[in-house]
């Protein structure tokens, strides 16, 4: 499977990208019309093992109404300033959720589907999981 995206240089230290998928996303370094990129880089790693925990969650039909994941991480001091520890917490909502089917929905991800979290953790970025269960009525 293949997949493609184009940046270009928008001026300053902006650039827009557009995915294969027709969508378009402004990088500015400096914060001033969208994220920096290394942020993208976290937004995707989300995404992606986002995807795979309410997935997983609905396949086990368990009642899902939010999941949020929320993302922190560390980058060296060094140039390149990459990506040394990220922790992902999930606060999953939903009814009567069975807390064993959220662990294995994170861990799934974790291990086995997100393409995101594998990468980098084969990179050498040491990355945590967590949830909280949030009981809806």
């Amino acid at each position: 499977m293949s997949m493609n995206v184009s940046v270009n240089w928008d001026g300053d230290d902006r650039f827009k990208a557009t995915t294969g998928s027709g969508f378009e996303v402004v990088i500015d370094k400096d914060l001033q019309q969208g994220p920096r990129p290394m942020e993208l880089v976290l937004t995707g790693l989300g995404g992606c093992t986002s995807v795979d925990v309410v997935g997983i969650l609905r396949k086990a039909r368990q009642d899902v109404t939010a999941c949020v994941a929320e993302i922190s991480a560390e980058r060296s001091d060094e140039v390149p300033s990459v990506f040394t520890e990220i922790d992902v917490k999930f606060i999953v909502s939903g009814r009567k959720l069975k807390p064993a089917a959220v662990e294995r929905a994170v861990r799934l991800s974790a291990e086995q589907y997100c393409s995101a979290s594998l990468m980098l953790e084969r990179g050498g970025v040491k990355i945590s999981h967590s949830f909280e269960i949030v009981d809806v009525e």
